[in-house]
C-alpha cells in the first residue's frame, strides 16, 4: 500500500528538513534556514493528504488496510536517498544515515516517533472487527515503535564501544566528518 509508504515517508522528509533547518539557523545561515522550512511545510501538506486516505482506507476495509500497513512497516521504510550515489563511496547511504542519526537530522527515534504518531492518528490500536490476519498485523504494527526503540538501545550501546572515524562526502568537497 504505497498510501501508508507516502504517508510515512512524507513525514519523514517533514522531520528532516525541519530539522536541518534549526541546524542551519544555529550555524548562522537564515537562507538554507527559510529554504528548509519552506520545504518541511509542503511535506506536511502531502504527509496531510496521505494520513487522510489512508483513514479513508481503514473505514471501507479495515483488516485490508491493516494487513497493508503491516507488510509495508515489516519490509521497513526507506527513503528514497537510499539510492543515492556520488560515484565513489559504495555505501554513501549508510554513511549519510550514521552522520544524520549523529548531528540530528534524522534519528531512530524520529522513525520511532513516527510510527507512534501514525498509530496514535490512526488509532490503530482501537481498530476493531478484525480478521485473525489483520488482528495480527495490528499486534505487529502497534508494537513496532517499542521494538524500534530497544534495538536502538543496543545498537547505541555498540556504537559507544567503536571509536569515531572520519568518512569523506564528495558533496562537500571532499570534507571529512566523523562517524
Amino acid at each position: 500500500m504505497g498510501f501508508v509508504y507516502t504517508s510515512f515517508q512524507e513525514r519523514a522528509t517533514f522531520v528532516a528538513h525541519g530539522n536541518t533547518g534549526r541546524l542551519a539557523k544555529e550555524g548562522g545561515d537564515p537562507v538554507l534556514a527559510r529554504i528548509c522550512g519552506t520545504i518541511a511545510a509542503d511535506e506536511k501538506r502531502h504527509e496531510k493528504a496521505y494520513t487522510m486516505i489512508v483513514e479513508k482506507l481503514l473505514e471501507v476495509d479495515p483488516s485490508g488496510a491493516m494487513v497493508a500497513i503491516g507488510n509495508m512497516l515489516e519490509k521497513k521504510i526507506t527513503m528514497p536517498a537510499h539510492l543515492m550515489y556520488d560515484g565513489e563511496d559504495p555505501i554513501l547511504f549508510e554513511h549519510y544515515s550514521a552522520l544524520a542519526q549523529r548531528i540530528g537530522v534524522y534519528t531512530v527515534d524520529d522513525y520511532a516517533d513516527i510510527l507512534e504518531f501514525l498509530v496514535g492518528h490512526w488509532r490503530l490500536e482501537k481498530v476493531q472487527g478484525l480478521t485473525v490476519e489483520g488482528k495480527k498485523a495490528q499486534d505487529f504494527v502497534c508494537g513496532l515503535a517499542h521494538r524500534v526503540r530497544k534495538l536502538q538501545e543496543r545498537a547505541n550501546e555498540r556504537a559507544r564501544k567503536v571509536k569515531p572515524h572520519p568518512v569523506k562526502f564528495s558533496w562537500i568537497f571532499d570534507r571529512e566528518l566523523l562517524l
